[in-house]
C-alpha cells in the first residue's frame, strides 16, 4: 500500500514538474518555454536534491520518473535511455571532498539499463528498482548515480537529469529498538524502532522520544582503525539546533541540562570496540517548560 501511495504521489509531482519545471537550463524551479525546445528530465533530481536521495533503509523499493518537459506534448513515441553514470562520482568527490564515495556494487541494486518509451501525447514514465544494503561495507560511502544518457531529438536537462542515490558509510547507521522514559512519566514507550541516520562517517542523528519524537539527537565520535580492530571514542551528544529553534523555542521550552551519555562509567577517552560502543547509546537531557521540569532518557539498542 505504501508503494502504491508513493507512486501516486510521484505521478502527481511529475505531472506538475512536466507542466511547470524548467525544460532546458536555468534553475530547477524556473519556468521558461520562451526559447522553445523540448527536454528530457528526471523531476526532483540533480544536486539540489542530493540530500533527499540518501538511502538509509537496509532494503527499499525506489521509484523515480522520466519526464518530457515542453510547451506541448509530443505527437510521436519517444525513447529515453536511463543508465548508471559512474563518471560523475569522481567529479562529485573532487568538488565535495569531505565524504569520498565509491561506486555502488551492482550486487546492491536491481536497476539495469532501461529504455523507456513515452507514447505520443504522454509525458512521463515511472521506473522502479530495489536496493539491498546487506552487501555493502557499512564503513564505506557509496554512490549510485542514475541518469538520462540518450534522448534523440530532445535536449537532456542540465540540472535535472541525474538521481544521486547514495549511502553514507557510518558503522552505526541503521534501525534500532528504542525505549523512551520521561520523568514525570508521560509518553513513555518501549520497543519502538528508530533509525540512526548517517550525517557523515563519524556523525549520526536519531529522533528522541520527547515531544512526539520530533527532536533529534546529533552524535559525533572518533574512529581509529578498521574492521575488527576499529575503536570508537569521544562520543559527543547534542540536540539538533534547528529542532530546538523550531520546536522548543516557540513552545517556551528551555534545555536545562544538555544531552549526555547516560551509561555509568562512560569514558570519552577510551577506545571502545564496536559492540561496546553500541552499548553506549543511552542519552539523557533535561528541559523546563510550562508544565514543569522533565528528565528524558532514550535508549537505542539491537536485539
Amino acid at each position: 500500500m505504501k508503494i502504491k501511495n508513493f507512486i501516486k504521489i510521484a505521478l502527481a509531482m511529475i505531472v506538475t514538474a512536466g507542466t511547470f519545471s524548467s525544460c532546458l537550463k536555468d534553475s530547477a524551479t524556473t519556468v521558461d518555454f520562451s526559447k522553445g525546445g523540448k527536454s528530457a528530465e528526471i523531476p526532483l533530481s540533480g544536486l539540489s536534491h542530493f540530500a533527499s536521495d540518501a538511502i538509509t533503509s537496509d532494503t527499499i523499493t525506489l521509484s523515480f520518473g522520466v519526464n518530457i518537459a515542453s510547451s506541448s506534448a509530443l505527437d510521436h513515441p519517444q525513447d529515453i535511455t536511463v543508465d548508471v553514470i559512474p563518471s560523475v562520482i569522481a567529479s562529485y568527490n573532487a568538488a565535495n571532498p569531505s565524504i569520498v564515495y565509491e561506486q555502488m556494487p551492482a550486487s546492491a541494486y536491481t536497476f539495469k539499463t532501461t529504455v523507456v518509451t513515452i507514447p505520443a501525447g504522454g509525458r512521463y514514465k515511472i521506473i522502479t528498482f530495489k536496493f539491498d544494503k546487506s552487501t555493502l561495507d557499512p564503513s564505506k560511502s557509496y554512490m549510485l548515480p542514475i541518469g538520462i544518457t540518450k534522448a534523440d531529438g530532445l535536449n537532456i536537462s542540465s540540472n535535472q537529469s541525474i538521481k544521486y542515490y547514495h549511502v553514507i558509510g557510518n558503522d552505526f547507521a541503521g534501525t534500532y529498538l528504542h525505549d523512551f522514559t520521561r520523568t514525570p512519566a508521560g509518553g513513555n514507550f518501549t520497543g519502538k524502532t528508530s533509525v540512526l541516520s548517517p550525517v557523515s562517517p563519524t556523525q549520526f542523528e536519531v529522533a528522541g522520544g520527547y515531544f512526539q519524537q520530533n527532536v533529534r539527537y546529533e552524535v559525533t565520535f572518533t574512529k581509529t582503525g578498521t574492521g575488527s580492530a576499529a575503536r570508537y571514542s569521544n562520543f559527543q551528544v547534542s540536540l539538533n539546533s534547528d529542532d530546538v529553534k523550531s520546536i522548543f523555542t516557540p513552545n517556551s521550552i528551555s534545555v536545562t541540562t544538555q544531552p549526555s551519555i547516560a551509561v555509568p562509567g562512560y569514558d570519552p577517552n577510551k577506545g571502545y570496540t564496536f559492540a561496546e560502543a553500541q552499548a553506549l547509546f543511552t542519552f539523557q537531557f533535561d528541559v523546563l517548560g510550562g508544565s514543569g521540569a522533565r528528565h528524558n532518557v532514550d535508549r537505542y539498542y539491537k536485539q
